[in-house]
């Protein structure tokens, strides 16, 4: 099983999480600018984990599939 696939968008969406957490807190106190800011971020890191989820899925697919021919 490909863990380290797994383990890179998982850290992705632990940085998305943050810089969501960031821009709530820049936009409570009405500092909009680093908010958006943060928005970006947040957005770049979500997309980064999406992709590697949907690799860690195909790389977890392909080595199931080998697993059963073998077996």
């Amino acid at each position: 099983m490909p863990r380290g696939s797994h383990q890179r968008a998982a850290e992705f969406h632990e940085m998305a999480a943050h810089a969501h957490r960031a821009a709530a807190v820049h936009h409570g106190k009405e500092d909009h600018l680093t908010g958006h800011e943060h928005s970006k971020q947040a957005m770049e890191h979500a997309a980064k984990a999406f992709r590697h989820s949907q690799e860690a899925h195909e790389k977890s697919e392909k080595a199931s599939d080998q697993e059963e021919k073998k077996g």
